[in-house]
């Protein structure tokens, strides 16, 4: 099979690799539309190792492990491989667990589904696993909620935002710039929901957010989901989140968030925390309990996959890069420069020299 490796620079070597065969309890999948993150350019660069980085697979199964019960090949999927692991989502073929592997309609599109797995699963994790207090989907809230969103247009923000509104989660104060008219689209103004614009500057996005409090319910806020998590978007939150109730969750591990007072509690969300569960709170050793963030992608795969079949969830808006698995360098760097706003970068394996076409069954 045909397998792109990312080097440091950011360049990619497309090489002849042996087709993955599953172990156990996983599901290897023919690729035929692979989605991109903004780690994929990050891992191979910051460790200094080239590695196939890719992460959110859509496609048809090809064969699955002894214990796997779900599926079967010839099932239309999306899945989210293990980050770092061998068998990336930049190839043909793509492994992935069975747990964090999910059934999509025929009616949602392979670039459709690979925009969802990594970036909806963070949203999920954040704002349920990590802040304390939020009704889940099934069950929403009837009182308001105030909650900020910072990166509203990001993937990651876009799904917080969609999550909130199932979570029925008002007023949502979404923070954006370029992506501010993809953003209205999603938010619900008639409960309260506003956009502000960071664009205008630190000092007058706080002055912004200042005014935002003071006309939500309560006058706090007590959550913020920050999906950017630098350029002084945590600086800015510490600065209108109350000190005493206040929760942020943040998506950028190993960095210093010393600028957030100590009264705020702050998570750090890893999607990873479904393959390997990271008890922040400690909460599983304190009740013992033996399920937790991978019981948590499992259920929610699962919930994203019956969404889009009722329709209550879709896809982020996505780019095709042209080139298949040769356009991988081009939008890995394109994302590096930050010019990647309200949309995905995914990749047509059939539009890989060398890759014949995927036909349907």
């Amino acid at each position: 099979m045909k397998e792109a490796i990312v080097r440091p620079d950011l360049k990619v070597d497309i090489v002849d690799s042996e087709i993955p065969v599953p172990k156990d309890d996983e599901v290897v999948t023919k690729v035929v539309v692979s989605g991109s993150n903004p780690k994929d350019w990050k891992r191979p660069a910051m460790s200094k190792q080239a590695m196939n980085s890719g992460d959110d697979i859509a496609g048809v199964v090809h064969q699955v492990g002894r214990n796997v019960y779900e599926f079967k090949p010839g099932d239309r999927v999306a899945a989210f491989h293990q980050m770092m692991a061998p068998g990336g989502s930049f190839a043909e073929y793509a492994v992935s667990w069975a747990h964090t592997t999910f059934h999509i309609p025929n009616h949602t599109s392979f670039e459709e589904a690979a925009s969802i797995p990594l970036a909806a699963m963070t949203a999920a994790i954040g704002l349920y696993q990590r802040f304390e207090g939020l009704p889940l989907p099934w069950h929403p809230t009837a009182k308001p909620i105030p909650l900020i969103v910072y990166g509203a247009a990001s993937a990651v923000g876009a799904y917080a935002i969609k999550l909130c509104q199932l979570s029925n989660i008002h007023p949502l104060i979404c923070i954006a710039g370029r992506g501010i008219p993809f953003v209205e689209t999603l938010i619900s103004p008639e409960k309260g929901d506003i956009i502000l614009d960071y664009r205008q500057g630190d000092d007058q996005l706080v002055a912004d957010l200042h005014s935002a409090v003071s006309k939500v319910p309560g006058g706090k806020f007590h959550y913020a989901f920050d999906a950017v998590s630098e350029h002084n978007s945590f600086q800015n939150i510490s600065r209108v989140l109350d000190t005493s109730t206040g929760q942020i969750t943040l998506v950028l591990p190993g960095k210093d968030y010393s600028a957030i007072p100590a009264s705020i509690a702050q998570t750090t969300t890893m999607v990873g925390a479904v393959h390997a569960d990271m008890d922040q709170r400690q909460f599983q050793k304190a009740t013992g309990s033996r399920t937790g963030d991978t019981e948590f992608g499992y259920v929610m795969f699962r919930f994203f996959g019956r969404g889009l079949a009722e329709g209550w969830l879709r896809g982020h808006p996505t780019e095709v890069v042209a080139g298949g698995l040769g356009g991988i360098s081009g939008a890995l760097m394109d994302l590096k420069e930050g010019r990647a706003s309200a949309v995905k970068y995914v990749f047509r394996l059939e539009e890989t020299e060398g890759v014949e076409r995927y036909r349907t069954n």
